[in-house]
């Protein structure tokens, strides 16, 4: 293990042999560090915190924090997980669970840049990006290769499907389904059409997603009627999982379309 002399590591921390860590970095009892992941300098790495294989993080970063809960008990035992092969830029924060035994889990290969928060609880899946400055509280599920822009807020308990993009500054206070572009305050504004021609997804499989798509935001229906009709269809499993999403109770509601 390649470590700056200035660094603080914990006899009790479990770091693979060839990992990094810079200088004036910190690394607590229990935290444990995959193989060939670079820890920079100025990094905190509290508590039961887990960094998988390949990790880079950079200076500034705080992984492992209490949650932001007034009365949240400092003695539970909680966590973080982060899967391989993540890049966490400068002044990046994820917090660990409000609950005894819980852990907010991170996917692999993720892109967090500078300064994104990331809550208590969260559930991110694999192949995101976080531009700058992205804040996610607590209890948020992110699914697979999504795309937020950079000052985007999205509320605790908000669940986001898998290939969305949200363009910069975005609100987010309720559910946003798959395969979908947002903006503004909670505004569907169509689909994420580059993104998924980009992650391969074959002309046909487009135009199934995009039948659904347009049951649910272009007629003159609401989403229980949309659901109705759609039940009656057979559907691409693309788009399906479109359709999936939308069938679940919502805690928030789900984001509309501006008409």
């Amino acid at each position: 293990m390649k470590t700056h002399e200035t660094a603080i590591i914990s006899p009790n921390a479990d770091i693979a042999s060839n990992v990094e860590i810079g200088a004036f970095s910190i690394v607590e009892d229990g935290v444990t560090i995959g193989s060939g992941s670079r820890i920079h300098s100025n990094v905190h790495l509290l508590g039961q915190c887990s960094i998988g294989e390949n990790c880079i993080i950079w200076p500034g970063s705080i992984i492992g924090g209490d949650p932001q809960s007034v009365d949240f008990d400092p003695q539970i035992k909680s966590g973080v997980i982060i899967g391989a092969e993540n890049t966490i830029r400068e002044h990046v924060t994820i917090h660990r669970s409000l609950s005894d035994g819980e852990n907010t889990i991170i996917g692999q290969n993720n892109f967090f840049m500078v300064g994104t928060h990331v809550g208590h609880d969260c559930l991110i899946g694999d192949n995101n990006i976080f531009a700058n400055n992205v804040m996610l509280g607590g209890h948020i599920s992110v699914g697979k290769q999504c795309f937020m822009g950079g000052g985007a807020g999205i509320h605790q308990f908000a669940r986001i499907g898998d290939f969305v993009m949200l363009q910069g500054h975005a609100s987010v206070s309720q559910d946003i389904p798959p395969y979908v572009t947002a903006a503004g305050l909670n505004n569907i504004v169509g689909l994420n059409s580059i993104g998924l021609r980009r992650a391969g997804f074959k002309p046909a499989t487009r135009r199934e997603i995009k039948k659904a798509y347009q049951l649910f935001y272009h007629q003159k229906l609401n989403r229980l009627q949309a659901l109705e009709i759609a039940a009656k269809e057979s559907w691409d499993e693309n788009a399906q999982i479109f359709i999936n999403f939308l069938s679940k109770k919502s805690k928030l509601g789900y984001c509309m379309r501006t008409r």
